[in-house]
């Protein structure tokens, strides 16, 4: 990896980015933008309330056709304050710090690619750097799909299988809301006036889970909130739910019984809306013939890559849901997403970079 390489991932690690903090986002997105223009892109945002999306564009150079897009993300589940506890390091080939695997090592591995092959034939290049990623990226799902539906090719800037093979499908992602409204009363004079938010809450959630109890569904019910005293039945409940899917007819019949809920008890409503949602994308033709291509790329650069299907969700799901030709696990290889042992390759940062050389000059 080069220096300059390095250099950009630090800066990129000391500007911690949590999703839903708009000052720390913007301070990282004035850093990458900046790095961004220097290695030939053309730079805008769509912006939001919550982080801008970033849109980066390299002009074509004598290759016409449709552009590449990529697809990344600059923030990450860590809160501000964590770099006191889980510092930037180097030790050998294992570099350390909150995002470098999810995924800054694989913004910092594109625009140092770019950089490389700012004077060599290439297609337009395209990218989107989401804001809000890590929870679903609920506000950018229609600018990957208008991007998407003209690219030649989609490659995510996700980390890849352990080892570096690439990913190829990704199950469905859903996270959802029941809310729910009762009646609140005093809960020892009067009980039968009230109607409790909190048991309809309870019985809608035993309800959703037998309609997945025989599919191969996953489901957390991450988070539960209502009521307010002991003495007075709940007026108000709401359960955040988790949901992934292998199959899209098991997606299609979950959150169609999601949608219909109706209360059991006649003084309660209940309502249901989705936070965020990624379908399930399976591997198909257009995704096997990008691999294929991908393979003999590699293979030209001397290195040898493979791809297969991912538990994770991510934007690349939108765009090979529709059938686009979709390949993700691009960024370089490490470990420990999400977790206080999170580390990236160093010479994974430099195998990833000259790949997506490759790859933007090749496909």
């Amino acid at each position: 990896m080069s220096p300059a390489t390095l250099d950009a991932l630090h800066r990129y690690t000391l500007c911690e980015s949590p999703t839903g903090d708009p000052r720390s986002l913007a301070a990282l997105a004035e850093v990458l933008d900046a790095d961004a223009a220097r290695a030939g892109f053309h730079t805008a945002r769509e912006t939001h309330p919550t982080g801008d999306h970033l849109i980066w564009s390299l002009p074509a150079r004598g290759v016409s056709g449709d552009p590449i897009l990529l697809l990344s993300h600059y923030d990450t589940v860590w809160p501000v304050g964590t770099l006191a506890t889980m510092p930037w390091s180097v030790d050998g080939d294992v570099l350390r710090g909150p995002g470098v695997y999810d995924t800054k090592a694989g913004l910092a591995a594109l625009l140092s690619a770019a950089g490389e092959i700012k004077d060599q034939d290439h297609p337009e290049v395209r990218v989107i750097v989401v804001a809000d990623e890590e929870i679903g990226s609920p506000s950018a799902g229609d600018l990957v799909r208008a991007e998407a539906a003209r690219a030649r090719a989609v490659l995510g800037l996700e980390p890849p299988h352990p080892g570096g093979d690439l990913k190829t499908g990704r199950r469905g992602s859903t996270r959802a809301r029941i809310q729910v409204t009762g009646v609140e009363a005093h809960a020892a004079l009067d009980p039968e006036a009230g109607a409790s938010a909190i048991d309809e809450l309870v019985d809608q959630l035993i309800l959703i889970r037998s309609v997945v109890a025989d599919r191969p569904v996953l489901l957390n019910t991450g988070t539960i909130a209502g009521g307010g005293r002991t003495n007075v039945v709940a007026g108000q409940a709401h359960a955040d739910l988790g949901l992934r899917f292998s199959d899209p007819a098991d997606e299609e019949a979950v959150l169609g019984a999601l949608d219909r809920l109706r209360p059991v008890r006649d003084r309660a409503s209940v309502a249901t809306r989705l936070l965020s949602h990624r379908p399930t994308w399976r591997p198909g033709p257009a995704g096997a013939d990008l691999l294929d291509r991908i393979r003999v790329i590699a293979a030209g650069i001397g290195r040898q890559v493979d791809g297969r299907p991912a538990d994770g969700a991510a934007d690349t799901n939108t765009a090979g849901a529709l059938g686009h030709p979709t390949v993700d696990g691009l960024a370089p290889r490490g470990g420990g997403a999400h977790a206080r042992t999170e580390w990236v390759s160093v010479a994974g940062i430099a195998e990833r970079t000259a790949l997506l050389a490759a790859l933007l000059t090749g496909l």
